[in-house]
């Protein structure tokens, strides 16, 4: 019988190689390397890292309902993200508008996005016509103890903020 042919990166291992002994001074010497080293510690979610690095110019954070000049929510009610999203996260029960509001016909009576079910695709954010959702907050992924905690309703959603620059600046993109 022939031996199979030697690759040309092996080599015989000796004794010593095949104790691990060089390998394991190896990890220690790296270990001990990183021990007089400043520590990078931070309290999240007090603490952002923003500072440390920046979010990526595409980041969806989570989502906020915007709202008019006049301070109404803008959405219309028409449904065009929750048929947008794969995940099946947004519910919407429309209800109509007060006789004062002219411009729409349809308002949301309750406009609720199940967090843990979003998969974060941006669907609904595209599929809106009166760009009245967005992912653009500072807010990644709250820490809450109870499910329900991750049902947003529309008044939470209304109360979230757009996200800032490194320079306290509002970002003006989607």
């Amino acid at each position: 019988m022939d031996t199979p042919p030697k690759s040309a990166h092996t080599h015989e291992m000796t004794w010593w190689e095949r104790m691990y002994v060089p390998e394991v001074f190896k990890g220690l010497a790296t270990t001990l390397k990183h021990i007089p080293q400043k520590k990078k510690t931070l309290q999240y979610p007090e603490e952002r890292p923003e500072r440390l690095r920046p979010e990526p110019e595409r980041y969806r954070g989570m989502h906020r309902l915007t709202k008019d000049p006049d301070g109404r929510v803008k959405c219309v009610a028409c449904f065009m993200c929750a048929t947008a999203c794969p995940a099946e996260c947004i519910n919407i029960v429309a209800q109509p508008t007060p006789d004062e509001w002219t411009d729409r016909e349809k308002m949301p009576a309750v406009f609720e996005i199940n967090e843990l079910r979003c998969i974060f695709c941006g669907y609904c954010v595209e599929a809106c016509p009166e760009d009245a959702i967005r992912m653009d907050t500072n807010i990644t992924v709250p820490v809450f103890g109870r499910r329900e905690d991750f049902i947003f309703d529309r008044d939470r959603l209304l109360s979230h903020e757009p996200r800032m620059d490194l320079n306290g600046e509002y970002m003006s993109r989607r």
